[in-house]
Formats: C-alpha cells, sequence, structure tokens
C-alpha cells in the first residue's frame, strides 16, 4: 500500500444542481426535451384510478339489504292451513335459496289468491299481501 492507494473516508456529496452558481443554464440536465423539464415523472397512480372510476349517477349505491322474494300464491300452494311461515320454513321448503349458507329476509307479495289461514312471522310485506292474508284469516306477526 502507497500514499497513492489511501482513500478519504467522507463519502461524496451529492451534486445539488439547478441552483445557479457554476452550473450554466442547463443546471446539468442537457438541452431541452420533455426529459430535461421538471415534474414529467410520470402520473401518480390514485389519479389514473380515481380518472378510470366511473361518475354515472347511482353507480356506487345500493337500496340497502335484499330480499327474498315470496308470492302469496306459493304460500298457498307449500302450506296447509293452520300452519306457521317462517324464512327457515320457506328455506326448508325450497321457496327461498340460501345465501352463503344463511336464510334471507324474506318479503312477502301479493300476487295470486290465498285462501288458508296462516301464521306468518318474521317477514317483510307488501300491503296488498298484508290484506290477503288477514281477509283470507291468517294472521301476520
Amino acid at each position: 500500500m502507497q500514499l497513492h492507494d489511501l482513500k478519504s473516508k467522507d463519502k461524496k456529496k451529492k451534486k445539488r444542481i439547478g441552483r445557479g452558481g457554476a452550473r450554466g443554464s442547463f443546471s446539468g440536465k442537457g438541452t431541452k426535451g420533455q426529459k430535461k423539464r421538471a415534474g414529467t415523472g410520470g402520473e401518480p397512480i390514485i389519479r389514473g384510478l380515481i380518472k378510470r372510476y366511473p361518475k354515472l349517477r347511482g353507480y356506487n349505491t345500493s337500496s340497502g339489504k335484499k330480499f327474498a322474494v315470496v308470492n302469496v300464491k306459493d304460500l298457498q300452494a307449500a302450506f296447509d292451513d293452520g300452519d306457521t311461515v317462517k324464512p327457515f320454513v320457506l328455506a326448508e321448503k325450497g321457496l327461498v335459496r340460501r345465501v352463503k349458507g344463511k336464510v334471507p329476509q324474506v318479503k312477502i307479495l301479493g300476487e295470486g289468491k290465498i285462501e288458508k289461514s296462516l301464521t306468518v312471522k318474521s317477514c317483510k310485506f307488501s300491503k296488498s299481501a298484508k290484506k290477503k292474508i288477514s281477509e283470507a284469516g291468517g294472521t301476520v306477526e
């Protein structure tokens, strides 16, 4: 080892360009062109995602909970006089399909006729369905 092989432990400082002084008119970035200008690092990823996101009315709205729909005529065909109708029983009889292993909420609509008196529990109803069930002698809870 000789004296000219020795190196200093100080790290070389990064050249700070564009601050005036000895760097000249282009500040060490070369002459003209897109890559030589400020702010050409590409667009941020988030901005691209926001631009692609649809801005139509009602795009990201949900109407709340989804109900499984059963008509009054289906109850007439599937149940006997005096039976109790619950969402679990409707799923067992095949009138309602389970969603991810769970019985969904059920809404009963008034399409068709019913002549049997049924007790309907823990379901939502349309006005016409409620009226038809109560006119047939059933109860709605």
